[in-house]
């Protein structure tokens, strides 16, 4: 290995270290629902989340219960990507005018994005729209991490509450993580990446003429949402083939 290689290493290994005591201390915070920096902004957005979904957050949940919550919690987002694939000719923000996906696609596609696997088996600039990406797949992506890093909450809950029957609320669990920790991370990460060049637009694609004096259709579109939470949640895939 080359000496940037080490170095990269190294980097990487010092900015985990250094984040530890900090994120770790913000992350207990959000989990036991003590007040953060971001409360006054997000505290209300999460307080009409649970008010939608007839969610108690002061109730906690036997592990069986977690467990069953999160299980439905995917079927439901199951059904999510897989009607918006099949229904896709159908749906707005489809500039480049995409067909419906087929039934296999769109259930491997589903089930992948559902376990955080994200394996795709198709070209995204041309056979996805933007609200897929937008609706299905990004944020399936915050999804998926979110329950992981949830999951592994409740598991040190269970650990640490050695005489508890409760391992605390799923529903709660995941909308905090995602309210507070994974969505401003990815706001900020964007706008980086948006700042870099990276795409982030709902505009048709782009024609450009190249020096030969032939067409050629660039792909765009809502990239650099995508891309953060990818990165972030160590999702597989990309918005485009590449």
């Amino acid at each position: 290995m080359t000496a940037i290689g080490w170095a990269q290493i190294v980097l990487y290994c010092v900015i985990v270290l250094a984040l530890v005591k900090p994120l770790g201390w913000y992350m207990t915070q959000v989990f036991n629902g003590e007040r953060t920096l971001l409360s006054p902004v997000l505290r209300p957005i999460e307080r009409a989340i649970y008010q939608l979904g007839g969610v108690d957050e002061t109730r906690e949940q036997h592990w069986l219960t977690y467990a069953v919550a999160m299980l439905l919690f995917h079927v439901g987002g199951f059904l999510v990507i897989y009607g918006v694939m099949r229904l896709q000719a159908l749906l707005p923000f489809n500039p480049a005018g995409q067909s419906a996906v087929a039934e296999d696609l769109s259930f491997n596609t589903a089930i992948s994005f559902l376990t955080n696997t994200n394996w795709q088996n198709y070209g995204g600039e041309s056979t996805i729209s933007y609200l897929v990406q937008m609706l299905g797949l990004t944020h399936q992506n915050f999804l998926s991490a979110a329950t992981g890093i949830a999951l592994a909450v409740a598991l040190i809950r269970g650990f640490s509450r050695a005489s508890a029957r409760t391992i605390g609320n799923f529903w709660v669990d995941v909308t905090r993580c995602t309210l507070y920790v994974l969505l401003p991370v990815c706001v900020v990460y964007t706008l980086f990446l948006v700042w870099q060049g990276m795409p982030q637009t709902l505009g048709d694609y782009v024609e450009a003429t190249t020096l030969e004096g032939a067409k050629q259709t660039i792909a765009v579109g809502p990239v650099a949402s995508q891309v953060a939470i990818k990165m972030l949640g160590t999702n597989g895939g990309g918005f485009f083939n590449a």
